[in-house]
């Protein structure tokens, strides 16, 4: 159960890198931009976390409906729960932040990308489903660690800093869980 936790955070977070790619980034399976330099500002790290977070929990609700795998489901319920909390976490330090005042997140809607993998989940089934989710979640996380991690070096606000510092471990249990899922699902 331990292991859950920290691998939902990471699912949670794993979404954030993506949203700060480049915008000349062609690989749609990517969940979003590709942290691309050793900073990330505040703004970029605050907009991009809501989304991924939600990529995260609304395409592992697909996967709790829809996988035949017993090691999806598992997998996916870990991340609804990790990155239901990473969310309340998320939204706690935004609070608290001394210079998150000023900054908006993202409303509940998903970035075009997202919502267009969310959409081509919707329409796999059987092995495909979990094809798909499975290299979704593992891409997600290569880039949420990329994201947390920089941030967590880099940042600017003391309290989001702390939050991806936290976070980070359970996005990085996440990528190794989904690694072990593509090695166990490949065939």
């Amino acid at each position: 159960m331990k292991t859950l936790l920290p691998l939902v955070a990471v699912v949670l977070v794993a979404g954030a890198p993506a949203a700060i790619a480049q915008s000349d980034d062609t690989n749609t399976d990517a969940v979003g931009p590709m942290v691309t330099d050793n900073k990330v500002d505040t703004q970029t790290f605050v907009a991009t976390v809501p989304n991924a977070n939600a990529f995260e929990i609304q395409s592992s609700k697909l996967a709790e409906q829809k996988s035949a795998s017993a090691d999806v489901k598992a997998f996916a319920a870990q991340m609804i729960k990790d990155h239901t909390k990473a969310g309340e976490d998320f939204k706690a330090a935004l609070s608290q932040g001394q210079t998150t005042a000023s900054i908006k997140p993202a409303g509940p809607a998903l970035q075009p990308r997202e919502q267009q993998m969310l959409d081509d989940l919707k329409g796999a089934s059987g092995k495909e489903f979990d094809a798909k989710y499975i290299k979704m979640q593992t891409d997600a996380h290569k880039d949420a660690v990329a994201l947390f991690s920089t941030y967590a070096n880099s940042g600017d606000d003391p309290t989001m800093k702390e939050f991806a510092k936290k976070t980070l471990p359970v996005l990085k249990m996440h990528e190794k869980h989904a690694k072990e899922l593509a090695v166990a699902h490949q065939g």
